[in-house]
């Protein structure tokens, strides 16, 4: 493991003054040590959106806790998440260089972005197609008009004029049915 060992172990620092060693393993203490020490060690903020240019903010940093500053992230990070407490790791020891590596989940309230419980939705995108996946059913609706699909194959379409054309065998319900 390594260098990631240190990352959770109680910081040792070296006080200037009577060069005495001092341990320090709470949080609350952390501010005061000097900022290469800080850094040593993972934090929590709070993530509060995205930038103009897309980049994730965070505040309650420990070295700077009124400030909003932007962020690098090892992780997908949507909108639904913005308030959520994330994990912080700083590059190269810079504390103007934070990291997001990972949302905290909160237990009690299930999981983050307040669902309870979870959606399994795939959308995966090329160059010439969207590709949309769910466990139970897609439907896609715009005005009065929408298309189902479900997982036991059935595709329900409706709306107020519908156009249908087939290879095979095409069945329509309606009050009143044109064919040509």
């Amino acid at each position: 493991m390594g260098a990631m060992e240190n990352l959770f172990k109680t910081l040792v620092v070296e006080e200037t003054a009577d060069d005495a060693r001092v341990s320090r393993s709470s949080s609350a203490a952390l501010p005061q040590l000097s900022g290469s020490a800080i850094t040593a060690c993972a934090c929590t903020a709070r993530f509060e959106g995205f930038a103009l240019d897309d980049r994730p903010l965070v505040s309650g940093l420990l070295h700077s806790p009124g400030e909003i500053m932007a962020a690098r992230t090892t992780v997908p990070l949507l909108r639904e998440l913005v308030g959520a407490h994330v994990l912080v790791v700083y590059e190269q020891n810079d504390i103007l260089r934070p990291i997001i590596i990972g949302v905290l989940q909160d237990c009690q309230a299930g999981p983050v972005g307040g669902n309870s419980q979870r959606h399994s939705v795939a959308v995966q995108a090329d160059a010439d197609r969207y590709v949309i996946s769910a466990d139970r059913e897609i439907v896609l609706r715009c005005g009065e008009a929408s298309i189902t699909l479900t997982r036991a194959g059935k595709i329900i379409i409706k709306g107020t004029y519908i156009v249908s054309r087939s290879a095979g065998c095409n069945k329509i319900k309606g009050a009143v049915v044109d064919i040509n």
